[in-house]
């Protein structure tokens, strides 16, 4: 069996997906945002205010590389994807799922975006963070699930019904 890899703007439910996803397939659950947690001893945003964008995303890196395992649902952080070398690791091992949220409602659910340890400048905007990792998503994406109104658990059956064949 291979890992499957979620990515996605935060607030596009890679974390809640992944979990019901490593219940449905059997599979373990690993989180890359709690991993950095872990190895810092604080929230995100705790982080990202101490060290800089730039120092958490080279902390990013290193915790996707840390990764390694198999049978495995793999949430990462929304901005993982500036990390080739970290993409590229765990690419290795699984498919790379792309969630795809429709801006307005990403800009519904992230009403804490000040406090959520999102890997952006202050002031900006859903609209200007999707613009720029966009491009990075579908570079990586093996699939891309479109979740738009669904719940958590129609958004797992859209994951497996897509990956069902590379899996």
């Amino acid at each position: 069996m291979k890992n499957i890899i979620l990515i996605g703007m935060p607030g596009a439910g890679k974390s809640t997906a992944g979990v019901l996803l490593a219940k449905s397939l059997a599979f373990d659950f690993t989180d890359t945002d709690l991993i950095i947690q872990k190895q810092q001893g604080k929230p995100l945003q705790q982080i990202i205010d101490k060290i800089g964008i730039e120092g958490f995303l080279k902390n990013e890196e290193l915790a996707l590389l840390s990764v390694d395992c198999n049978d495995t649902v793999i949430a990462t952080g929304g901005s993982a994807v500036f990390s080739e070398r970290g993409m590229e690791h765990l690419k290795q091992s699984g498919i790379c799922v792309y969630i795809r949220v429709p801006e307005a409602e990403l800009t519904r659910r992230l009403t804490n975006i000040k406090t959520r340890g999102i890997a952006c400048k202050k002031g900006e905007t859903v609209a200007e963070i999707m613009a720029q990792r966009e491009p990075y998503y579908e570079k990586y994406a093996d699939i891309t699930v479109d979740c738009d109104s669904i719940t958590a658990e129609e958004l797992t059956e859209r994951i497996i019904n897509s990956a069902q064949n590379l899996l």
